[in-house]
């Protein structure tokens, strides 16, 4: 039996959609680090292993990467983080239409659509991948303003400025940060893209908000938020999904209002109190 999520509306090849069916593997309880899951993929008659952080082999099957996640493992991150966002810009007495948002790790366009749902009329996205841009164009066509497919620290000067041009008052790095995906350099870049004022939201997963956290999220927070660069204005606790297990995996998911720019060229230093 097919297992495939239902085709939705809006999307081009709908008959590439549905054609896939999703088997998780049989696991004991935390057998797997999360940047370790994976499934089978029978597409085209033919099964290969995906491991879930290869979104460049999930994003070329339209459907797969909301049947994983969300069908499947009921990831919940966009529609919260959209609804923390939001209530946070109400509180501001202002209005999401008046955002301009940098989606970064934008991918195929979830939190994008969550943001346009909003009212949100001015949205650029930024992923590493290819693969994620013409996905995001196949699955949401026309959803974004523009939508770049760079590295962050590899910035052409000409993209730079015109990023630059965009005067964003908000940035969204939605289930994108943690596992070697976008490096605390990288959300260094995207944040210093934001006016001052600017609205931030994003989501790590818990243990990069530890004290032992080796990643150098942790530390980069923590300075942003001592240093004056980032004024807290909520922080959330949450079950961002299932694991393939069952198991749920705690996200913090954080919004701000950016105060001033971060330091670059140099790793941000814990200063406590």
């Amino acid at each position: 039996m097919n297992d495939a999520q239902t085709n939705r509306p809006g999307m081009e090849d709908e008959s590439e959609r549905g054609s896939f069916a999703v088997t998780f593997p049989e696991l004991q309880e935390d057998s797997l680090p999360q940047d370790a899951e994976y499934c089978l993929v029978e597409h085209r008659g033919v099964t290969r292993r995906i491991r879930f952080h290869d979104y460049h082999e999930i994003y070329t099957i339209p459907g797969l990467y909301e049947h994983i996640f969300y069908d499947r493992l009921n990831c919940r991150s966009p529609s919260l983080l959209g609804l923390l966002l939001e209530h946070e810009v109400t509180r501001a007495d202002m209005d999401m239409e008046a955002l301009r948002v940098l989606d970064v790790g934008a991918g195929n366009g979830i939190m994008g659509e969550v943001l346009a749902d909003a009212g949100v009329q001015r949205l650029v996205g930024i992923d590493i991948l290819e693969e994620a841009a013409r996905a995001a164009e196949r699955d949401r066509p026309g959803l974004y303003d523009a939508y770049h497919a760079v590295d962050l620290l590899e910035l052409p000067r000409p993209l730079h400025q015109a990023l630059e041009a965009n005067r964003f008052n908000a940035l969204t790095l939605i289930a994108a940060l943690g596992f070697g995906d976008i490096p605390p350099e990288a959300f260094t870049v995207a944040f210093n893209f934001v006016e001052d004022g600017g609205f931030v939201a994003f989501n790590l997963r818990d243990l990069f908000l530890d004290r032992a956290d080796r990643s150098g999220f942790e530390r980069l927070v923590h300075f942003a938020l001592a240093e004056g660069s980032l004024q807290e204005l909520v922080r959330a606790r949450y079950v961002h999904r299932l694991s393939i297990t069952g198991e749920p995996l705690y996200y913090t998911g954080l919004i701000g209002r950016k105060l001033g720019d971060l330091p670059t060229g140099q790793p941000a230093r814990r200063k406590d109190n």
